[in-house]
């Protein structure tokens, strides 16, 4: 069984930081792509950074140049830098990684982490 817990949310005032974690642990073989998605009150669930197991990034147009995420292969770890945050960036915040255990790849999620910008 694989859980990802994060960490990290909180409220932070307009151009503020935060930095999220997320930590796969149970029984890994490797950990391809980790990604962070976010989800507002109403909205869809968008993508917010990815990161392959080579360490290549992509972010969302509206998170480029602020949001960094970054990973630790030892720890099976992957960070969620947030500098100058908006109000807009208000969200659950969730981990996503694929996953390889026995022979089996799967897409796992995160329960979430509430990040709250206020103006």
């Amino acid at each position: 069984q694989v859980q990802l817990v994060e960490s990290g949310g909180g409220l932070v005032q307009a151009g503020g930081s935060l930095k999220l974690s997320c930590v796969a642990s149970g029984t890994i073989f490797t950990i391809n792509h980790m990604s962070w998605y976010r989800q507002a009150p109403g909205k869809q669930r968008e993508l917010v950074a990815t990161i392959t197991s080579s360490g290549n990034t992509n972010y969302a147009d509206s998170v480029k140049g602020r949001f960094t995420i970054s990973r630790d292969n030892a720890k099976n770890a992957v960070y969620l830098q947030m500098n100058s945050l908006k109000p807009e960036d208000t969200s659950v915040y969730y981990c996503n990684a694929l996953i390889q255990t026995t022979g089996i790849v799967t897409n796992y999620w995160g329960q979430g982490t509430q990040v709250t910008v206020s103006s």
